[in-house]
């Protein structure tokens, strides 16, 4: 009886450790439950990223507006008679 006892127990503690340390255990499970939810943040902001690319995309393809900031914005021109003013602070 004591023999079929400890055989039970020992059972039971080889099943609780492969749960708790073994191969895809709850430690396992863990950890890739935190690198899931980061790559989920990840993609989340890569595809911000590519929905504000595309409608950039867009604009640039469609529309003059969006050229025309561009040229003024990166490239400091300016239309015919139109003045450009550039303040700059002063360093104290």
């Amino acid at each position: 009886m004591r023999l079929l006892v400890f055989l039970l127990l020992t059972i039971l503690l080889l099943f609780q450790y492969n749960f708790w340390f073994g191969k895809n255990g709850y430690f396992d499970n863990k950890q890739f439950q935190q690198e899931i939810t980061q790559h989920q943040q990840e993609n989340e902001q890569l595809t911000q990223r590519n929905q504000a690319i595309a409608a950039e995309i867009k604009d640039l393809k469609e529309g003059v507006d969006a050229i025309e900031e561009r040229a003024r914005q990166q490239h400091e021109m300016i239309k015919n008679n139109e003045i450009f003013y550039r303040i700059v602070k002063e360093n104290k």
